[in-house]
Formats: C-alpha cells, sequence, structure tokens
C-alpha cells in the first residue's frame, strides 16, 4: 500500500475554523487527520500540503519512520505550525494503519486501559446545572473567584471543577490567585504563566499548594515537556494532539509523564477528528486523568461525521470500528467554508500590550 494523495479541508465550526487532512492510498484505504489551529489556519494548511511531499509514494503503515522523516527531513523543526502539520498527517496514518489491519487504533497502542473517557465542558456557574444534567462530571471555568464559589456551590463536593488561567499572570499574580482559589479543591489550575520560560513554575511548585498545577497546551514534542517532567513542576500535563505530535507523540510524551507520577489531560478545543484521536490516545495510556470536549461545537460537530462518536453521560464511548472510528461527510465540510476569525487583543489600563 502506498500514499498517492494527501487533501486538506478547512470548514468553519462554531467557535473556530477546523483543519481536516485527508490521505489517500492506492488500496482505497483513507485516513483522517485535524491540525486545526487559531488565527493561523491557512498557514498550517500551506504546511501540510508542503509536507505531504515526505509521504507520497510510502508505506503509510510505516508510521514512526514518516514521523521522523517529517520532524527531521525538514532541517527547521520545531514550533506550533510545523508541529501542527506532522500531528494532523500523523493521525491519518494511525487511521489508515488501523483500518487496513482492521482494529481501532488504540487495539495497536496497546489496548484499552478503560471502557470509556471520562470528558468535561467549560462554561460559568450558570452552566453548572445544564451539564450535570447532560452528565458531564466536571467543568472548566475562568479563574473569577465569585463564578468559582458559586460553580462549587451548586455543583457540590463530586463535581469537579477546573481553572484555565491562559497564561495571563506573572509568577506573583498565579500565585494569589490559586490561594484565593484553594478553599474550592480544584481538580487542577491551568497554566498559571505564559508558556514561553516554563522555569517561572518552581516558585509555584515549591509552595506546594492544596491546588495541582496543570500546563501544556502551548507545549510540542516530548522536548517541550521534558524540563517540566524532570522538575516536577506541574502534577498534570496537557498536550494538544493537534499540536504536539500527533497520536504518536502524545504517547511518548504520556510514557514520559507516567515516570513522575503525573497524570495526562489532553487540550482539546477543536473538531471531531481531533476528538477521536484524544479519545483512542486517551484509552490506551495509564497515566489518563480526564478529558476536554467542547459540547457547544454542536450541531457542526456532529454534522460533519457520517457515524459520530457517541459521547453519552459525560464520557466518550470507546469505537470499534477499524482505525479512528470516524469518517467525515466531505459535502457537509465545504459547505462551511473558511471565515476569518478576529485576533484577540487585550490591554492593560494604560494601552499597553497584555496577554490572552
Amino acid at each position: 500500500m502506498k500514499i498517492t494523495e494527501v487533501k486538506t479541508f478547512v470548514m468553519r465550526g462554531v467557535e473556530r475554523n477546523w483543519l481536516f487532512v485527508k490521505v489517500e492510498t492506492n488500496e482505497g484505504i483513507h485516513g483522517w487527520g485535524e491540525a486545526s489551529l487559531e488565527f493561523t489556519t491557512l498557514t498550517v494548511q500551506t504546511a501540510v500540503e508542503e509536507m505531504a511531499g515526505h509521504l507520497i509514494g510510502q508505506d503509510p503503515t510505516r508510521i514512526e519512520h514518516l514521523w521522523q522523516t517529517m520532524f527531521r527531513h525538514g532541517f527547521w523543526r520545531g514550533g506550533v505550525v510545523l508541529n501542527s502539520a506532522i500531528s494532523g498527517l500523523d493521525q491519518a496514518l494511525w487511521d489508515i494503519t488501523g483500518k487496513a489491519y482492521g482494529v481501532p487504533v488504540y487495539k495497536l497502542l496497546g489496548g484499552a486501559c478503560r471502557d470509556r473517557i471520562r470528558l468535561y465542558a467549560h462554561g460559568g456557574w450558570q452552566t453548572v446545572e445544564p451539564l450535570k444534567e447532560l452528565g458531564f462530571t466536571g467543568m472548566k471555568t475562568g479563574p473569577d473567584a465569585e463564578n468559582v464559589r458559586k460553580a462549587r456551590e451548586i455543583g457540590g463536593e463530586e463535581f469537579a471543577l477546573m481553572v484555565d488561567n491562559h497564561g495571563m499572570s506573572t509568577p506573583h499574580e498565579a500565585h494569589r490567585r490559586i490561594l484565593d482559589l484553594e478553599s474550592y479543591d480544584l481538580l487542577f489550575f491551568e497554566e498559571p504563566c505564559p508558556p514561553d520560560n516554563p522555569d517561572v513554575l518552581a516558585p509555584l511548585a515549591a509552595a506546594r499548594y492544596r491546588t495541582p498545577l496543570a500546563t501544556g497546551e502551548r507545549l510540542f514534542t516530548r522536548w517541550g515537556f521534558r524540563r517540566v517532567l524532570e522538575n516536577q513542576w506541574v502534577s498534570i500535563i496537557q498536550p494538544d494532539i493537534c499540536h504536539a505530535g500527533g497520536i504518536s507523540e502524545g504517547r511518548r510524551i504520556a510514557a514520559m509523564a507516567e515516570t513522575y507520577y503525573v497524570e495526562v489531560a489532553p487540550h482539546n478545543p477543536y473538531g471531531p477528528i481531533s476528538t477521536a484521536a484524544c479519545v483512542h490516545l486517551c484509552a490506551a495510556i495509564p497515566n489518563f486523568a480526564i478529558l476536554e470536549y467542547v459540547y457547544s461545537n454542536e450541531p457542526w460537530r456532529t454534522e460533519a461525521q457520517v457515524e459520530p462518536l457517541v459521547v453519552r453521560d459525560g464520557h466518550a464511548e470507546l469505537p470499534t470500528a477499524p482505525g479512528l472510528g470516524v469518517d467525515l461527510d466531505e459535502d457537509v465540510l465545504r459547505s462551511r467554508p473558511y471565515e476569518p476569525i478576529p485576533f484577540g487583543h487585550r490591554y492593560a489600563d494604560d494601552g499597553s500590550v497584555a496577554d490572552i
């Protein structure tokens, strides 16, 4: 079996554009991947199309060989654009390989460690009850203390609360925010500080809060996670399977984390292929914690899938079909073409640039 063509599709979801990658073969088996990236969708699309030159004519089941080729033979390595392109193509190769051998991807990864995948959604205190009615057992929200207090009061002790700080604070500001939220028994406090210098997590880790720290959505490949894990600065890492290097690299990052007893809660705010890829990875790693799921992406998440991934009672069921278990309706993808998304801007009171 040989790869004959790589195609890309950009579909406007609800909050974002989704970038899907389709890899076709001479035996009629195709695979889907996702490389969605806010604000630079078309840049990643071009990177995928350029990187396809490494794959045409190759055996798609040589996943590791092709991953190494894409990562190392472009000479210039790293960064979110190139790693997102690799990630989408890698997912598609796993999809093809699962179909070729007639098994779900998680079986290729060693088999399922669990029977279903726990999901969390997003919202404020007003959405806690609706989410609980849908079966969700956890929610991620912003760092406003009053919002968190109300969410805990409504959700009760058994409802998991997570706070996303979005890397917007200095270490001192993050310290104060975490202390303000200590009494609400958070599952984790995400991205306390900007991702550029992970060493600033050291004093926060040394503070030994009751609240576990999490980071990683803007770290790429195992090399990006190395210092965070070796120094044991966080309790939970959040690799994004669309940016960190795909399923292949996600599995390696999870194995690194396991040696430090760090759990994995993948970042997953994108479309249906990202979610499917995450479900397979999460099924096969022992140190999985919980998976992000944007339920508000409906109806287009479901409409884009020929047979949608089954989500029931706040959990994703493990697919039984070969590969990723999800196929996309290309007519639906084309019916929702790319739309530019305004850049997010945030400024301090004096007009200077602040982190978003």
